[in-house]
């Protein structure tokens, strides 16, 4: 399996305990966004990184029921998580994703794809300046070189944020940034889940546009929420914990 995406995702968020199972239109959430990953053309599989920790069986049970690949590992060594399924399952090529992200679009996730592809980088992300909605984010390298990151620092935050050690060296590795489009420039938009008015605001979307069009894009999202602005305010007031660059 040379591609696949990664899922970060455990039951224990501190914000939101078991929001990865919290219900958008009749499924759990990371249902929902493994139904999404399942159209990116560009991976072979998908595998659900998750830990050892009893109250991530649920997990591992609807990744089984779902028919999806899935590996164990530590709870804050997210680092060695992801490398090690990347191993377990001959990956060559990571497509790193977090299970926060449910209405991730999974034509944006192939862009990233197609442009790591084309070009001679180490990293390919759409995160590196903040342009794309947050819950749109895509980092894409090889297990070559998280292996590399892994022999390099044993840093506890970089070992929790799977990617940080590589785009914060960029003398050490290539990188490459995949901007949005001006109309989809919405940098400070919540469409991620940790909180309850995240939730809030997800359901909202997943039930006015999943029922009659289940493969909902980017651009149907912020059309829904342009025509309800007042929306936007259910979540605005939250802090984003963002990860050092």
């Amino acid at each position: 399996m040379n591609t696949a995406i990664t899922i970060q995702a455990r039951m224990t968020s501190t914000r939101l305990p078991g929001k990865v199972i919290a219900p958008l239109c009749g499924a759990p959430a990371l249902e929902r966004m493994i139904e999404r990953l399942r159209r990116v053309r560009g991976a072979d599989c998908i595998v659900l990184c998750t830990t050892t920790n009893a109250a991530d069986d649920v997990l591992v049970d609807l990744a089984q029921r779902l028919d999806v690949g899935y590996h164990r590992g530590s709870e804050n060594d997210v680092l060695s998580r992801v490398l090690d399924a990347a191993r377990a399952y001959g990956v060559e090529t990571i497509v790193e994703t977090t299970g926060d992200c449910p209405l991730i679009d999974p034509t944006i996730v192939d862009e990233v794809i197609d442009r790591y592809r084309s070009a001679p980088v180490d990293y390919c992300s759409n995160i590196l300046e903040r342009c794309y909605p947050i819950g749109m984010d895509t980092q894409v390298f090889s297990t070559a070189v998280l292996a590399d990151v892994a022999r390099r620092t044993n840093d506890p935050e970089d070992r929790e944020h799977v990617s940080l050690y590589i785009y914060s060296h960029p003398e050490i590795y290539s990188l490459l940034h995949v901007a949005a489009p001006p109309h989809r420039h919405r940098p400070s938009l919540r469409l991620t889940l940790d909180t309850p008015e995240d939730l809030e605001l997800l359901q909202r979307i997943y039930d006015s546009l999943y029922p009659s069009n289940p493969t909902f894009g980017l651009d149907d999202m912020l059309m829904l929420i342009d025509a309800h602005p007042d929306w936007v305010e259910i979540s605005a007031h939250v802090q984003h914990r963002w990860i050092k660059r």
